[in-house]
């Protein structure tokens, strides 16, 4: 699946699955660069209004790997667009912003809310509800990629353009389409904080590919 007319053409590639993604070989490259989030079903309290849309896809969320290196002399992440991506699909709630704000929005649907767990410094959706996630992502999130070295300023320019990216929770100047999300999160981090602390600290879980 092709990603059509996107207004940012760095990001016009083909739209691949977490199937394909956590597949050996992976098709994504072990290199830096950013990549945009697209979904087939959107959780029910996001704003969709005026965001980017195609065949049926609506794009939620950008991001980069690595980061951008820090200013205060400590060591620059060597994170890669494979290991990050990989992250998101199969890794949990404590790794992936983007797995948090999505599992904290369909809670209601997949039984399992945010839980501090281990140590109780950690919090995931716990071994079943971050499952439960794959499971929802396997069948609704894509994602395409684009390698380049310096990919926060694209981020930057994308970010700065107005195109509203509800999932993109930090500096994101549309605001208004991040308030339901920030909402939400933080019901489910104040709900976590009340609740005991569990074992189960979403680790790993089956594989596919």
């Amino acid at each position: 699946m092709h990603v059509r007319s996107f207004p940012f053409a760095v990001l016009a590639a083909e739209l691949r699955s977490r199937d394909e993604i956590l597949s050996r070989p992976s098709p994504v490259p072990s290199e830096p660069g950013i990549y945009a989030w697209f979904f087939k079903r959107v959780p029910l309290l996001i704003d969709v209004t005026g965001c980017y849309s195609t065949d049926g896809m609506t794009l939620l969320y950008v991001g980069i790997s690595p980061k951008e290196p820090p200013t205060n002399g400590r060591a620059a992440s060597r994170s890669t667009l494979r290991q990050r991506l990989q992250t998101h699909y199969r890794g949990n709630a404590e790794g992936s912003t983007l797995r948090k704000s999505l599992g904290c929005l369909l809670a209601s649907e997949t039984g399992f809310p945010l839980r501090r767990v281990g140590s109780g410094q950690r919090q995931t959706f716990t071994n079943p509800g971050e499952q439960a996630l794959d499971d929802w992502m396997s069948e609704n999130a894509y994602v395409t990629w684009h390698p380049c070295d310096r990919p926060w300023e694209v981020e930057r320019e994308i970010l700065a353009s107005g195109l509203p990216l509800p999932l993109n929770i930090r500096d994101n100047p549309c605001e208004a389409h991040t308030v339901l999300v920030r909402a939400a999160r933080r019901k489910a981090v104040a709900a976590a904080l009340a609740m005991p602390i569990v074992t189960d600290n979403g680790g790993p879980r089956r594989r596919i590919g």
